[in-house]
């Protein structure tokens, strides 16, 4: 393939089908989906679970491929890390690809690490030039090796840095423009980060290159008052659900995905959730609250006992 082929990927970006309403696949529902095989329209995977695991997670994900479209979801790109791209990482991506043939890959806008060392979080890059400029040239690499366009999600960001000065709608669009890539807009992660950046929502989702967007992502967060954490560990929230009515409008429909990660329920409740999503494809949005909610309401009254549980303690 002719190196940084955008136009090639454009048009396979264009081509990429809407599956409809969708759940990440987690271990725990791995029996009752292949024993009950629920009416799901797709499933999304976590890349790393099974780029290295034979045996019974395998098999699993053989027998629900059979059945269900499947889309990849990667945490350990790290697009923007100033590491060289960790080849034996793609490789072994590539590999899972063609064993369960996804309708997309996707990773996150962000970095996980330097000097060959993960963190094993998704860390929020620079907003600028010379960012965008790195980060672009990278997604090329990627989907010139993988032969196939890369698919990336707004990250969900706790602050801004000094040297940010493109706003991160405004960089998305360029990223997904200049490289070819498309976009995987996390309707959650929006309300997280502005909330916590005190930027609009609404004007967020009205900047995004709308044609680019293959996917949303919902799901829960934990409000502490002054920020919010994403965990992904709750039903989804009534204003993340008016975000996610905008944008599906704005954007004329796309395949759309509930993430569950903590507190996994059942899977009836789990699919309960994501159908929701139907009663929120029509009509005028409601109201988006992005003040605090009252302290009684707040699931974590002191957000340092929740993460640093050891200094709560020496303060109390």
């Amino acid at each position: 393939m002719h190196a940084h082929n955008t136009d090639h990927f454009e048009r396979q970006l264009q081509n990429l089908p809407q599956l409809g309403l969708g759940l990440g696949l987690r271990s725990q529902h791995f029996k009752y989906i292949t024993e009950n095989h629920p009416p799901v329209d797709w499933f999304e995977v976590i890349s790393e679970n099974f780029m290295d695991s034979g045996g019974r997670p395998m098999n699993f994900l053989r027998q629900i491929a059979e059945e269900y479209p499947l889309v990849m979801h990667g945490v350990s790109l790290s697009i923007g890390s100033t590491d060289p791209l960790n080849m034996d990482y793609l490789k072994r991506l590539k590999k899972l690809a063609s064993e369960i043939q996804p309708k997309w890959i996707s990773d996150h806008l962000c970095w996980t690490g330097v000097l060959g060392l993960n963190t094993h979080d998704l860390l929020p890059v620079p907003l600028n030039e010379e960012t965008l400029n790195h980060i672009v040239q990278r997604i090329k690499q990627v989907q010139d090796f993988l032969e196939r366009p890369l698919i990336l999600e707004n990250p969900s960001t706790y602050l801004s840095f000094q040297h940010s000065d493109i706003h991160e709608p405004l960089f998305l669009k360029e990223m997904a423009e200049q490289s070819g890539c498309g976009l995987l807009l996390d309707v959650n992660n929006v309300y997280v980060t502005c909330f916590n950046n005190e930027w609009d929502p609404i004007k967020y989702i009205e900047e995004l290159p709308h044609e680019r967007i293959v996917q949303m992502h919902l799901a829960g967060h934990m409000h502490c008052g002054t920020h919010i954490i994403d965990t992904h560990d709750s039903p989804v929230i009534d204003s993340v659900w008016e975000l996610f009515r905008i944008a599906w409008q704005k954007i004329g429909g796309c395949s759309v995905l509930l993430e569950w990660d903590n507190h996994i329920p059942s899977f009836e409740e789990y699919h309960a959730e994501v159908l929701k999503a139907r009663e929120y494809m029509e009509g005028e949005p409601g109201p988006i609250q992005m003040n605090p909610p009252s302290t009684t309401d707040l699931k974590v009254s002191n957000p340092v006992s929740f993460l640093v549980p050891e200094v709560s303690q020496e303060l109390q």
